[in-house]
């Protein structure tokens, strides 16, 4: 199962809480995390890194597509 969360147009905090929020709730699969900035893809990431799961990323139409899978 697949879940995307837009934090596109959100400053930080905000996308590390959304993550985290549906990492909770998540025992694993993959989340998909649409944001704006490179800052943000560090942020998220290191964050759900130290949750156990794996992040990767790409950008995409002046966007960052964040990967996490656990």
């Amino acid at each position: 199962m697949t879940k995307t969360i837009d934090a596109r147009g959100l400053s930080c905090p905000q996308p590390v809480i959304m993550t985290r929020d549906v990492i909770k709730d998540a025992k694993g699969g993959r989340i998909t995390v649409l944001v704006d900035t490179m800052t943000q893809v560090y942020n998220v990431s290191r964050s759900a890194e130290k949750l156990g799961w794996t992040a990767g990323h790409e950008e995409k139409d002046d966007q960052f597509v964040i990967t996490l899978e656990k």
